[in-house]
């Protein structure tokens, strides 16, 4: 093999073990709130992501997990999570039970 092709494959391999280890870039998945209702219902997400729920109803809600945490919304305003441990979270509007979410955060 010449040492062109030789340096070629070694920079090739490096570039791919500095893209193995380097960690995806969180993301900010949006969930509406209208109408008494999350939407979407279930969010699918990873450890270091934020979840933004944008209120588009008139009155306040929370996105609450009993036991755990609570999001407090505004009317017609937006409030975030960025989620720091993987699992199944289930949560509802404290001011609405009936309003209810998932989350399935994977690490």
């Amino acid at each position: 093999m010449k040492a062109g092709a030789s340096n070629r494959l070694l920079w090739l391999a490096a570039l791919a073990l500095v893209l193995a280890t380097v960690p995806a870039a969180a993301a900010t998945i949006q969930v509406t709130i209208d109408k008494l209702v999350f939407s979407p219902d279930a969010v699918e997400a990873k450890v270091g992501d934020t979840i933004e729920w944008l209120n588009k109803d008139v009155i306040s809600h929370t996105a609450t997990v009993k036991g755990g945490w609570e999001v407090m919304i505004p009317p017609r305003k937006s409030a975030s999570l960025t989620l720091k441990a993987a699992g199944t979270v289930d949560y509802f509007c404290r001011f609405h039970p009936n309003m209810k979410g998932r989350l399935l955060v994977s690490p």
